[in-house]
């Protein structure tokens, strides 16, 4: 995250051509873009873009507006719509990791491909802490920065709800633990994805299983963090005993020199491993590897998301489909945000099982690399 002094730099991210923001001077005080919306039967947005962005206007509704906002005296400018409308026509995104991260630039494109064709521009506001967090919220309510704001993967706390709650601002919760606080909600049922794995590599005969996953550094909480805790809570409660270990992968640490030692230091070694993301497993099986180690002869692994490189790496795993969270909390935030009824304001997805070839029945010692049956690697 950059900084300037106490202030945490805002990166903006629109889609227009510098064009659409050409101001036109507002002649009449007395009509205003509500008026012309009424009139036109259409909404705000829509009179908006009919101005702004005329390529996402039919050419009738578009000839319409323009008729009817020269009968009333009207000319629209982006300023002016956020002055009469008393909208920003902006979205905050509040991100604790780099957009392009892949869960994050998937959320964004479901996310944009519904507030762009609205006349949205959406905004991304780096969270890296709670006190950051806090801060944003806390000037909110003077500044306004946009219409509503959109939370994905951490927690909000009850402060900043009220806060939200005192200027009419929605707010929206992606992959959160919880959807308490929050107007809009969708999520993946990570609880339901971990047991998938687990049932997954217990059918298959695993006994040993070791589970990876982030630790952050932040103050935040986030929800992959119950990923971690449904799979302590599953194999504690299995009716098959298993032997399991949990290791963390530090923040920083993008090589997992740290989780690969922890790993291959424990005895005996587990024959499958469980992974929090794709990311995660991805680079251990790149790192076991080039340490002689066959996957999954020696080892099952299995990871979580489903990204853009586990076909690829033909890696067992369990597929969300952000893009589509986006969406879905892009549409219900818009009915919010025009005082119209959401049907479904909390959603919770179910997650899709991937059987690749990473993960395999347990081999006997046979057929098992002796190296990591016990022998030193590394």
């Amino acid at each position: 995250m950059q900084k300037n002094g106490n202030r945490a730099v805002v990166w903006s991210i629109s889609w227009r051509p510098h064009d659409s923001y050409a101001e036109a001077k507002l002649d009449n005080m007395a009509s205003t873009i509500q008026d012309v919306a009424d009139k036109a039967h259409v909404s705000v947005s829509t009179v908006s873009r009919a101005f702004t962005r005329p390529d996402l206007v039919s050419e009738k509704t578009r000839r319409k507006v323009l008729a009817i906002a020269e009968e009333l005296n009207f000319a629209v400018s982006r300023s002016a719509t956020v002055f009469q409308s008393g909208r920003s026509f902006r979205i905050a995104l509040l991100l604790s990791a780099s957009v392009t991260l892949w869960f994050n630039t998937q959320l964004y494109d479901g996310l944009n491909s519904v507030f762009h064709d609205e006349g949205y521009d959406i905004s991304i506001y780096p969270i890296g802490q709670a006190s950051e967090r806090a801060a944003f919220f806390s000037s909110m309510p003077v500044r306004r920065y946009a219409d509503a704001v959109i939370v994905p993967s951490f927690d909000i706390d009850a402060t900043d709800v009220e806060k939200m709650r005192t200027v009419g601002i929605p707010l929206a919760g992606v992959n959160t633990s919880s959807p308490e606080g929050f107007d809009v909600w969708e999520s993946t049922d990570d609880y339901l994805g971990v047991n998938m794995a687990i049932q997954h590599l217990v059918s298959l005969g695993h006994r040993r299983i070791t589970y990876v996953s982030r630790r952050s550094a932040t103050t935040l909480s986030y929800s992959a963090n119950s990923r971690r805790q449904a799979f302590a809570d599953i194999c504690r409660n299995s009716p098959v005993p298993l032997h399991t270990t949990i290791i963390d992968v530090i923040d920083g640490d993008l090589h997992l020199n740290g989780a690969f030692a922890e790993l291959i230091a424990q005895s005996p070694r587990p024959t499958a491993i469980c992974c929090q993301e794709d990311g995660i497993a991805i680079a251990l099986m790149c790192k076991l590897q080039r340490f002689g180690v066959h996957i999954p002869q020696d080892v099952s692994i299995i990871g979580f998301d489903d990204n853009d490189y586990a076909y690829d790496m033909g890696l067992t795993t369990i597929r969300q489909i952000p893009r589509d969270l986006g969406v879905q909390t892009a549409r219900k935030t818009l009915s919010f945000i025009n005082g119209e009824p959401v049907n479904e304001p909390y959603a919770k997805h179910k997650p899709q099982f991937v059987c690749r070839s990473s993960t395999a029945p347990p081999f006997d010692s046979m057929q098992r690399n002796p190296r990591w049956d016990g022998a030193s690697i590394g």
